[in-house]
């Protein structure tokens, strides 16, 4: 049935028509009703038709005032990397982890919203409710408040063992058991107020971000060789770097039950002094702990001699033996160059400033003066120990003090000596089937890290932290951790799928994808636009189905 349009006598008719087949089998149509003339049929005249129909057919009215639209929200994002956290099963952990009867809040939707807040939009909580409102987040429960957050976030911490464990036990399948070779470092986060409490996280310390003495606590992450963090450590901000290391192994060899151990660790953190402590902790119960290590910079003056008899192959390897263990020296050849340029140009600055204090003071010995203040070889002194301890060459060129005018002298043994270490990475090992170009490999590898800390302070914005309660700290350190574990498995699809985009860019093309909600009297529409191929290639990638 469907509605026609005739023409007699110069005027339009509207009409109602059926199709039908007679008893010949052949198609013809028939007039059910005339509706009139068109140019006398008006909207209200044929809408209480359309309604009347839409009635018998069981639909909402088709009034104009009746469709209500609410505005539309993201939900390609947060849609992706809530069945990312159901895969990896992060979402059973937590709910288990976090089970209690006398908790009306749920806990495992409301860390979930503010993991997912730190990767799509960081803010603060109460940004965080704010952003709520512009998402569709799956299974997330109504009227949300600080307060609920707050105690979500008090609900980590107050089951935080088992939460650790059962997260553990989520990532365990995904650790090699057989070999596993396990990057650990750490990180100073920037922290406000100005107050103290009880067991305070926060303390005055070295920052890495900004450099000087900042307000700061320290985080540590533990990742296997593929970038997929394990673990993470809280530490107040002024803790020695050297005394984390024996707990966070311990705590890898509890939650992660693999055999043998291959530690990687850059030279601030493994110290030759702690070496026989961590073997004798992991090799109880038949495990094997190998390390790699970066020689600390202290330890090179007791390298000179064996440097000088080194003899490197074709790749630029050699091997030796150090403190009982595997030596073994990488050496680039063109670095080494610009190091050794770079050190020579300073000293040659240096010198050239020296002289020209030289020549002030002897023109003004002879009676010539000059502008400004009067030169004095006490004065002269004091410049120039400034400016060669600003350079960080004071091993280099030293004033000479017992003259009696102003002079220096350049330690000519001591440039050679430095300029034996140039362009080379000296690392020390205890496996004994380590091959050099491998053991060089590892440590460079140690450089993924490092990535994962920045992704931390940009993407997932950690700092600066305005909590100020050790728990809460914790917290919100637990809460970036997921945020971070998130971001390296979304990394490792798209590389395993060679997709070119980042999750950062992933997410913001997903967050595209918008749901949208109507009310058409009685009854309500959802739907989501239209998702691209770019956006179906990323769901793709991410080895997801596209949202329904």
């Amino acid at each position: 049935m469907y509605t026609r349009i005739t023409r007699t006598g110069g005027r339009q008719y509207l009409q109602l028509v059926e199709s039908f087949r007679n008893d010949a089998g052949k198609v013809r149509t028939r007039v059910v009703a005339n509706l009139g003339r068109l140019d006398q049929i008006t909207p209200e005249r044929l809408d209480p038709l359309i309604n009347g129909l839409n009635r018998a057919v069981g639909r909402a009215a088709n009034t104009a005032s009746e469709v209500i639209q609410e505005p539309g929200r993201s939900f390609g994002d947060v849609f992706a990397l809530h069945e990312i956290w159901r895969d990896l099963g992060i979402d059973t952990a937590l709910t288990r982890a976090l089970r209690s009867s006398r908790r009306e809040i749920d806990a495992e939707a409301l860390v979930r919203a503010m993991v997912f807040n730190r990767l799509c939009d960081p803010t603060s909580k109460l940004g965080c409710l704010r952003w709520l409102e512009t998402v569709a987040m799956p299974a997330m429960p109504d009227g949300v408040t600080h307060q609920h957050l707050l105690r979500a976030m008090n609900a980590l911490m107050d089951h935080g063992h088992a939460v650790e464990a059962a997260l553990a036990r989520q990532i365990r399948p995904l650790v090699d058991r057989d070999l596993a070779v396990v990057f650990y470092d750490l990180t100073t986060v920037r922290i406000h107020g100005e107050g103290t409490v009880e067991d305070d996280l926060r303390a005055y310390g070295m920052n890495k971000e900004r450099g000087g003495i900042a307000r700061q606590f320290v985080l540590g992450v533990v990742q296997t060789a593929d970038g997929l963090p394990l673990m993470h450590t809280v530490h107040p901000g002024n803790v020695a770097e050297t005394k984390t290391l024996q707990a966070m192994l311990a705590s890898v060899l509890e939650r992660f039950p693999i055999q043998r151990v291959i530690l990687v660790a850059d030279r601030g953190l493994l110290s030759l002094d702690n070496i026989d402590e961590l073997t004798a902790l992991a090799n109880k119960g038949d495990r094997r702990l190998e390390f790699i290590l970066a020689v600390p910079a202290r330890r090179y003056a007791e390298l000179v001699d064996t440097f000088r008899a080194l003899t490197f192959d074709d790749a630029g390897l050699a091997e030796a033996t150090f403190a009982g263990h595997r030596l073994i020296v990488a050496h680039d050849p063109l670095r080494a160059e610009e190091q050794t340029a770079r050190r020579r140009s300073r000293i040659a600055e240096l010198e050239t400033m020296a002289e020209k204090m030289v020549a002030k003071l002897d023109a003004q010995d002879e009676g010539q003066t000059a502008r400004g203040r009067r030169a004095s070889d006490r004065g002269a002194y004091s410049r120039f120990c400034r400016a060669v301890a600003e350079a960080e060459m004071t091993r280099f060129i030293k004033p000479d003090f017992t003259a009696d005018r102003f002079s220096w002298s350049v330690d000519e043994a001591a440039v050679a000596e430095a300029q034996l270490f140039d362009g080379k990475l000296a690392l020390i090992t205890n496996a004994p089937d380590l091959a050099p170009a491998d053991a060089v490999a590892r440590y460079k590898a140690l450089a993924d890290i490092e990535r994962g800390f920045r992704v931390l302070k940009s993407d997932i914005e950690i700092a600066p932290v305005h909590h100020r309660l050790p728990d809460r700290i914790r917290a919100h350190a637990l809460i970036c951790f997921l945020a971070l574990v998130l971001y390296r498995v979304m990394r490792m699809r798209l590389k395993a799928k060679g997709h070119a985009a980042s999750p950062r860019t992933a997410l913001d093309l997903l967050a595209r994808i918008q749901k949208h909600t109507a009310h058409i009297g009685p009854r309500t529409f959802n739907g989501t636009s239209t998702t691209t191929p770019e956006q179906l290639d990323l769901f793709d990638a991410l080895s997801l189905h596209k949202p329904a």
